[in-house]
């Protein structure tokens, strides 16, 4: 899409306005999902994040006023020189193309994917849930009618009508017209992705995340974070799954995080060293260690050293997002240089693995791979580039 970067941000403000101008049909499609998410077996929590409101259609609105404001990726010189025989050689930023978004349950990311997407200058296919079809049906009617006023394509924004699971794998063997798949949702959902899929996938599996407390931390700072991370938001995937605790600190700190997360109903899984300190704690397997529980529970492992730990971090994690908390500068550059995930943080909570956080505006996924991004994905992870290469009649020798 070769729109400007003042027509893209016109239809971002308009249809953050329309969002907000039309709620009371979003609320209305929204509350038929709802009412049949028990028949689709959700939880409580899932039925939460299906939920819209008021509060949440104006979030999403303003999401899309802040897209606006970001700078536009496409164009973007990225690298310029002029070779000694004055050749100027340029690398600039350019759409994917068309991007095929799957995801489940949360239908204000409707509103974030298409907004990135369309800003980013690509194409998008949205395929949420079958649980939200009501809603992603009514969103994509606003933003669709916005396309239209803005003078945009109105297939820049597509929405597949369907809820059947074979029109996923039509798609995702559409490799010739699709140029980017990204399953936002359940590990069975990106693993059948990338299994299916002809395409690139953009992904992570799980969000198994550690925090490690390191000998130098500070006790009181290294029990906000875990709290934090495990409890926050415990069903999201940068929540802490796993605690590492340095031996020189164990006895004073598992005591004292202990008390802190029984308050807030965490159920403790630890190693044998663990349990001699929390003996109430449940015995920890290996699966325990391995596992995204997106729940109120954390395993738990006291480790000899530093190199311990980043051992049993690259050997059990899932290359999410991992922190140290330290004192120690010399400790803390060893951790970010040696723990192979796309976050790596330093006395701060894993919750901060987010577009929002890190300044990107929004994101439309978090990807673990290593091509062709990592972390959080938002306008900038959603381009690629070419090189542009302008002369004067140079010829090769």
């Amino acid at each position: 899409m070769t729109a400007s970067t003042e027509r893209k941000n016109r239809w971002l403000r308009a249809a953050a306005d329309s969002l907000v101008a039309r709620a009371p049909e979003l609320l209305a499609a929204n509350a038929a999902d709802v009412a049949a998410a028990p028949s689709f077996g959700l939880n409580a929590a899932a039925i939460d994040r299906l939920t819209l409101n008021e509060k949440r259609i104006l979030a999403a609105a303003d999401g899309l006023r802040q897209v606006a404001e970001l700078p536009d990726p496409v164009g973007e010189i990225r690298e310029s020189t002029t070779r000694p025989n004055g050749l100027l050689v340029q690398k600039i930023g350019v759409p994917l193309g068309v991007v095929f978004f799957i995801y489940e349950s949360r239908p204000n990311v409707t509103v974030d994917a298409a907004g990135l997407c369309v800003k980013s200058g690509n194409a998008v296919i949205l395929r949420g849930g079958k649980e939200a079809i009501h809603s992603n049906s009514a969103i994509h009617r606003v933003l669709a009618a916005s396309l239209i006023a803005c003078e945009l394509p109105q297939a820049a924004v597509q929405l597949v009508p369907t809820t059947d699971r074979d029109a996923v794998g039509h798609l995702l063997r559409m490799g010739d017209r699709i140029d980017l798949a990204i399953p936002r949702g359940g590990k069975s959902l990106i693993e059948r992705t990338a299994r299916e899929a002809s395409m690139p996938v953009l992904k992570h599996y799980d969000g198994n995340c550690h925090v490690y407390v390191d000998a130098a931390a500070d006790l009181a700072m290294a029990e906000c974070i875990v709290v934090n991370a495990k409890c926050q938001r415990p069903g999201v995937c940068n929540a802490a799954e796993s605690l590492l605790v340095h031996a020189e600190v164990a006895g004073e700190f598992l005591p004292r995080i202990a008390g802190a997360l029984a308050d807030r109903g965490v159920e403790l899984r630890g190693c044998e060293a663990t349990r001699r300190f929390l003996p109430s704690a449940t015995p920890a397997t290996e699966a325990d260690f391995r596992a995204e529980f997106l729940d109120l529970i954390l395993s738990v492992k006291v480790v000899p050293d530093l190199d311990a730990a980043i051992e049993h971090i690259n050997e059990y994690g899932s290359k999410h997002t991992d922190a140290i908390v330290t004192r120690d500068v010399a400790a803390a550059d060893r951790f970010t240089q040696r723990v192979d995930s796309a976050a790596v943080v330093v006395n701060a909570s894993t919750r901060f693995n987010d577009g929002f956080e890190l300044g990107l505006g929004a994101e439309i996924g978090i990807s673990t791979d290593k091509f062709h991004a990592r972390g959080p994905c938002g306008l900038r992870e959603l381009t690629t580039y070419k090189y542009v290469v302008a002369g004067s009649g140079q010829i090769r020798e």
